[in-house]
């Protein structure tokens, strides 16, 4: 009884805080920044001076003796699909959250502003395989099961396997959605995945991080745990080729993930488990409005 309204608590706790950023925050920034399937026929109206000589309707004119315009609407209804890493990399965390806490908050953020722009949402747990699947829905239920969801999943297996998730989601998802794929993107060989899915969908990639892991402190002989490959090691972090070597490992990486995004015109940003995320959201979505 004590789990369950500890539980509660929890999600009613991300709950205020996600619906609170997407109403006060967020709604106008996504309706820019993703936008519907397309433009259809609203209604007509009397023409006025400016308007595109191209959109009058010729036969409503003609039958009333007086110009009429057609007026047309965006088509709003997207689907919004989140492709989640519930991987063991992501119970690192050094500060404020581990990174699996971020992606929860995120991901909750996502959803609550897809709702409120009448969109529908769904979520893909994955490690190594498919964790889970939840077909994307409408409705403030739908999004309740998916906060419960993010915080108290524990995913059967801790390795990262990107391709193998991206597949499944071209597969699974017929239509055209916005996707966002939150991860560490600590994996390799998605490459190919990752080009056929950003040619079917519009495709975002959220990078969450740790500080530590872009350099090591100095705090002499420590043991690490690889919460993947389940293996400890031990790492003499006083010494300084060690460190470098550790940084650049983390550069390596990021180069490589940001360039192979840059490559299939994938929108992208690093968020860290210890800072605010609505600075690099907001931007994000600005960005992405100006491309509109």
């Amino acid at each position: 009884m004590d789990n369950e309204k500890d539980l509660f608590k929890r999600v009613r706790k991300i709950e205020i805080k996600a619906r609170g950023l997407s109403q006060q925050m967020f709604s106008g920034e996504y309706h820019s920044a993703f936008r519907g399937r397309g433009m259809a026929f609203s209604e007509v109206r009397e023409y006025q001076y400016g308007d595109d000589v191209r959109n009058i309707d010729w036969n409503v004119t003609a039958r009333l003796n007086h110009p009429y315009v057609k007026v047309f609407e965006e088509e709003r209804e997207l689907t919004v699909m989140l492709l989640i890493d519930v991987s063991g990399s992501n119970n690192f965390g050094t500060r404020a959250n581990l990174k699996r806490d971020m992606i929860a908050e995120l991901a909750a953020v996502l959803a609550f502003s897809a709702i409120q722009n009448n969109d529908k949402v769904g979520v893909i747990f994955f490690s190594n395989k498919i964790e889970k699947f939840i077909p994307p829905k409408k409705g403030s239920t739908h999004i309740l099961r998916i906060i419960r969801e993010l915080i108290t999943f524990e995913p059967e297996n801790t390795t990262t396997d990107l391709s193998q998730a991206l597949k499944y989601f071209t597969n699974v998802i017929k239509k055209r959605s916005t996707t966002f794929v939150i991860s560490d993107f600590y994996d390799k060989g998605f490459d190919d995945a990752l080009k056929i899915a950003s040619r079917k969908h519009d495709i975002v990639a959220l990078r969450i991080a740790d500080r530590h892991e872009q350099s090591l402190p100095q705090m002499g002989l420590v043991n690490f745990f690889d919460q993947e490959t389940q293996q400890r090691i031990c790492i003499d972090t006083s010494d300084s080729s060690v460190r470098n070597a550790f940084a650049k490992a983390y550069a390596d990486h990021t180069k490589k993930t940001v360039d192979l995004f840059s490559k299939y015109g994938i929108d992208n940003t690093l968020i860290l488990t210890d800072d605010d995320y609505v600075k690099p959201l907001m931007k994000l979505f600005k960005l992405r409005g100006q491309k509109m």
